[in-house]
């Protein structure tokens, strides 16, 4: 009766979909039902006999040996979590219920596949961290680096490049390459476009290994990278591609692919988002019809200034421009010549000065010069009299050639004010001297 009984309830354990094991106290299978097999590949043959932990990832072990440790001394578990390696190499999630019988000298475990819950749920943590991500970024490029963070923390990653599309050109550029040397090209340029235009043009992702299939891609045997090239997508338009390069021996699988397109939905969108932020902060900062910082980053940049030739016990300048007759051009070319006017006069304003300064245009006419680190008013005199120069050469508008003059107002920090509106103040008065002298 007894051995009927036991027959039968092997025939039921042989039913469950989750898996049984009884382990040994050495730690050896001594059996596993059938539902096994499903789960991590092995037959029950290839199983019994071997070392429970052998078939734990090697990170997951010294964890799961101390809680079997613990099973063994009379401490049921329930809910423990390992990640066991598939027959076919892939990872598979487990989570075990487990008691230890005295009078059998055996372990018994019912272990569940969690993989897919796994999966579920890292891409909700990871597409979370990208939104979070364009939420708290600055700029582009401290998105970027938070995008390379997420998913190196997620999948085998040696270097990972972004691909962006110009909406108006259509030109491709890559605003972020870093390999495992830095900010340096993961791809050469000629390869990168090649790949990253299929991915766009088609809409599907690219996953690259060492094989023919590579070597007829890129023209060369890449040896043993992996690459998986993605588009980025929003609302059916593709907006660029996500390149990323696996370690050398190192492939993506299945789950990586169905984590990384659910993330790639979200870089996408983070992408727009970071767009439309550094739009608004550019229309927020410059002028829209010259380009040239307007007045309300005109004055941060004067603030940063002073504060920089305070530190330094330095000596700055301020100029203050006013096109000269600007309104006859506007009442007898029209606005639109003015509007072009404008932006030759700031186009050859920029070109009078250095990299470090600043040119603003204060609206209307007026144009204002910060000049750096000066040794003194001789310095600043030079600059005002080349620009003078510079916009006295002719400019052909509506057929006619026109010689522009300005008045310029000079100012010195400190000689002629220890603050912004002192300065300005100063400078406005000898630009106004000088127009009406």
């Amino acid at each position: 009766m007894e051995q009927h009984l036991e027959n039968r309830l092997l025939k039921c354990v042989g039913l469950l979909l989750d898996a049984v094991f009884l382990v040994d106290e050495a730690g050896r299978i001594v059996y596993v039902n059938a539902a096994c097999e499903g789960i991590l590949g092995y037959t029950p043959d290839e199983m019994i006999g071997q070392a429970m932990v052998d078939f734990v990832l090697p990170e997951d072990r010294a964890s799961t040996e101390r809680e079997s440790a613990r099973v063994m001394a009379g401490h049921p578990r329930v809910g423990f979590e390992n990640r066991y390696r598939h027959k076919d190499g892939r990872v598979v999630h487990i989570m075990w219920s487990a008691r230890w019988s005295e009078a059998d000298g055996l372990r018994i475990g019912v272990a569940r596949d969690v993989t897919r819950q796994k999966r579920a749920e890292a891409i909700q943590i990871a597409t979370y961290a990208v939104s979070e991500a364009a939420h708290q970024a600055t700029d582009l490029d401290s998105l970027f680096e938070w995008i390379h963070t997420i998913i190196a923390g997620r999948v085998a990653l040696a270097g990972l490049a972004v691909a962006i599309r110009d909406p108006h050109s259509g030109a491709l550029d890559f605003p972020y390459q870093r390999g495992e040397r830095g900010a340096a090209p993961i791809l050469d340029d000629a390869r990168a476009r090649t790949l990253c235009a299929r991915v766009m043009a088609d809409g599907t992702a690219l996953h690259l290994a060492s094989d023919a299939l590579v070597q007829v891609a890129i023209g060369h045997d890449p040896g043993d990278a992996s690459w998986l090239i993605l588009p980025l997508i929003i609302r059916q338009e593709t907006i660029g591609a996500l390149v990323l390069q696996a370690p050398v021996g190192a492939r993506y699988d299945d789950a990586d692919l169905e984590l990384l397109h659910f993330v790639s939905a979200q870089v996408a969108t983070a992408i727009e988002h970071g767009q439309l932020k550094a739009q608004l902060l550019r229309a927020a900062q410059y002028d829209e019809l010259t380009n040239l910082p307007n007045r309300r980053l005109f004055h941060d940049r004067l603030d940063t200034a002073l504060a920089r030739s305070q530190r330094k016990r330095g000596r700055m300048a301020l100029l203050y421009i006013d096109v000269d007759d600007f309104k006859h051009v506007n009442d007898t070319l029209g606005h639109a010549a003015g509007d072009v006017l404008l932006q030759h006069i700031a186009r050859r304003l920029e070109a009078c000065v250095r990299k470090a300064d600043t040119v603003a245009r204060l609206g209307g006419d007026e144009f204002v010069v910060i000049l750096e680190e000066v040794h003194g008013a001789t310095d600043a005199d030079a600059v005002a009299d080349k620009i003078r120069s510079v916009l006295r050469e002719g400019i052909t508008l509506g057929g006619r050639l026109l010689h522009t003059e300005a008045s310029i107002g000079v100012a010195i920090y400190p000689d002629d004010g220890a603050h912004a509106e002192a300065l300005l103040k100063h400078a406005d008065g000898g630009m106004y001297r000088e127009k009406m002298g």
